[in-house]
């Protein structure tokens, strides 16, 4: 008969056991870091040089900064642009009653004077 050769040894380096995968970690959600003012600011001490800025807070009745961070900025771009656009149509409306119009808004004046005779 003839005899086997041992095997060779896998070498002796030792493995750690296999660890579960763990679920894919999220990235930290970005931040601004530490606030440079607090939320008891005035609004009027860190804008005294942008009057702008301060009607719009005025307009806003915003006096602190947490006053301002409860509006997004397109609430604030809305929240200013109504007054105009509302005071644009009663011009139009103002003006086609008296059989006038601006200029490229003839549509608008015959449509609104045709609604006031239909009355």
């Amino acid at each position: 008969m003839s005899k086997k050769k041992p095997a060779a040894k896998k070498s002796a380096v030792k493995r750690p056991p296999a660890k579960p995968k763990q679920a894919a970690k999220k990235p930290p959600a970005a931040t601004l870091g530490r606030p440079l003012c607090t939320q008891d600011e005035k609004l009027y001490l860190l804008f005294h040089e942008d009057f702008h800025a301060r009607q719009i807070f005025e307009f806003l009745r915003a006096e602190t900064v947490a006053d301002l961070e409860r509006f997004t900025p397109d609430e604030i771009v809305r929240r200013l642009s109504q007054p105009i656009a509302d005071t644009v149509e009663r011009i139009r409306n103002r003006l086609a009653e008296k059989n006038r119009h601006l200029a490229g808004d003839l549509k608008f004046a015959l449509k609104r004077q045709r609604a006031a005779e239909g009355k």
